[in-house]
């Protein structure tokens, strides 16, 4: 019996009547060690192996330890590059769902059906459709980094069923809402950051971490190149949401309006407040700040939005609605989607048409538009027809090329042998059988040429009788001679 080969394993009984199988295998640290499988036969224990084994030459590095769930979750939330409120909103759903649920499994052994009965049991416990979702989506990304860190093959989270969601609609407001939201909020404090949420469809953490610096006056230009977020208990200037939200707006006059006046009211309050101001004094300063220099909490901007809309009678939305509101109004205004997608700093244009929404009242323009062109093309068309058959009635009798045409061909033969147009007649004695006698087929030929000079003739004295009144005799004497016997 021949050696075994290096890195073939060994599969041996054990005591307790387990088949253990071993073999010697580098691990993600770059250094070997002994993976031993179990099973209970031979054939189960050599399977294992076999794809461990198979694993490794694909590329599947096995970690040094055998990594659960729980303590892998908590590997990846170390190494999470994404934005604070992100990698805060991983770790509550982390927390909360996926480390009670999935936890004491292992990572590697981890199945398209545990993932689903563990979602499942989600839903059967009474979360909503839209917590499965972002559970999923979580899972989804911490399966993802494991399978760059090469710890397993595939992300089970994806091969997953979920139940059908469909976000509900943001509530948006109509150009005219709008104009009256503007307009009852004129005395507000926060009108001018109102007024840059209208124009520019922004959101409320941009508005709010729009510097001095980020204005240009001079070139017409507002610079948009971060935001204003809590994190863990304090407003902090951070990154924009993405590299798509880094953006230059034109400065519109209204908006140069706005700012110039919030900039005199900025200078009187660092004046009233002197030295507790808390502000930066420079450049870098907040547009939008307190009293005394502090940034502004998005969540008293909403509290300011509400209590306008609820004095005024408005309809409620958020003020995220506003966002919408913009994109839905230069839908309206028939601004290009991939412009829109621009100034509202948008990665994907897909996103766009999230905001983009329709309503009864744009539905019936663009139908009226749809009966206008396809019913008045229909109407035209008739019209035309008929414009162009008495045209063409008229012209008949005068047009060169109209009398070119009531030339009869030499010998009488016209309606026989047809015209330019290729059509020829349908008349049958010109495709009787070769083997008729010619003395035949001309007999029948100057039968059918009588017949149809009878009836011109008829036609023509009918004619002339209605128009003119003209007596029978006056034509009868004009009556043209009958065709020229020489086909006989």
């Amino acid at each position: 019996m021949g050696r075994r080969a290096n890195g073939e394993g060994t599969i041996y009984q054990r005591a307790d009547g387990r088949y253990e199988a071993a073999v010697m295998l580098p691990t993600s640290s770059g250094k070997r060690k002994r993976f031993r499988v179990y099973g209970k036969t031979r054939q189960e224990a050599h399977s294992k192996l076999t794809r461990i084994v198979e694993e490794v030459r694909r590329g599947v590095i096995p970690p040094d330890q055998p990594w659960k769930v729980s303590e892998y979750l908590d590997f990846w939330l170390e190494r999470e590059k994404r934005r604070p409120l992100t990698r805060k909103r991983h770790e509550t759903i982390t927390r909360l769902y996926i480390r009670p649920g999935l936890g004491r499994h292992r990572l590697d052994g981890l199945s398209v059906r545990i993932v689903q009965n563990f979602l499942d049991d989600l839903l059967a416990g009474g979360k909503s459709v839209a917590t499965i979702h972002q559970v999923r989506k979580v899972l989804s990304a911490a399966l993802t980094y494991a399978m760059r860190q090469e710890m397993i093959m595939r992300n089970v989270a994806r091969l997953v069923e979920l139940p059908r969601y469909k976000p509900k609609e943001a509530q948006h407001w109509a150009p005219d809402e709008i104009v009256q939201f503007l307009k009852a909020a004129e005395s507000d404090p926060l009108y001018p950051v109102f007024t840059l949420l209208t124009l520019y469809g922004l959101r409320r953490g941009e508005v709010l971490g729009i510097r001095w610096c980020d204005v240009d006056f001079d070139h017409g230009v507002l610079h948009i190149r971060q935001q204003v977020q809590r994190i863990n208990g304090k407003l902090e200037q951070v990154e924009l949401k993405t590299e798509s939200s880094e953006r230059d707006e034109p400065l519109l006059e209204k908006a140069r309006e706005v700012l110039l006046d919030q900039h005199r009211v900025q200078e009187e309050a660092k004046s009233e407040a002197g030295n507790d101001w808390q502000g930066t004094g420079n450049d870098d300063e907040l547009v939008f700040t307190t009293h005394t220099g502090r940034p502004l909490e998005s969540h008293n901007l909403a509290r300011a939005f509400m209590r306008i809309c609820r004095q005024h009678g408005l309809r409620r939305i958020t003020v995220h609605g506003l966002r919408h509101s913009n994109a839905t109004t230069q839908k309206g205004l028939q601004v290009h989607s991939r412009d829109i997608q621009a100034i509202l700093g948008h990665g994907d244009v897909r996103t766009t048409g999230i905001y983009e929404h329709v309503d009864l009242a744009s539905k019936r323009n663009a139908l009226q538009k749809v009966e206008g062109r396809l019913f008045t093309i229909s109407n035209n068309r008739k019209h035309c027809r008929q414009n162009y058959r008495q045209t063409t009635q008229k012209n008949d009798s005068t047009s060169p090329k109209s009398q070119e045409r009531k030339t009869p061909t030499p010998g009488g033969l016209g309606v026989f042998l047809g015209g330019s147009s290729q059509t020829r007649t349908g008349d049958t004695r010109l495709f009787r059988a070769i083997g008729a006698t010619l003395g035949e087929r001309l007999t029948s030929i100057k039968l059918a040429m009588q017949r149809r000079a009878n009836t011109w003739m008829i036609g023509c004295i009918a004619v002339q009788i209605t128009v003119h009144d003209t007596p029978i005799h006056q034509h009868t004497e004009t009556r043209p001679k009958p065709p020229s016997d020489s086909l006989r």
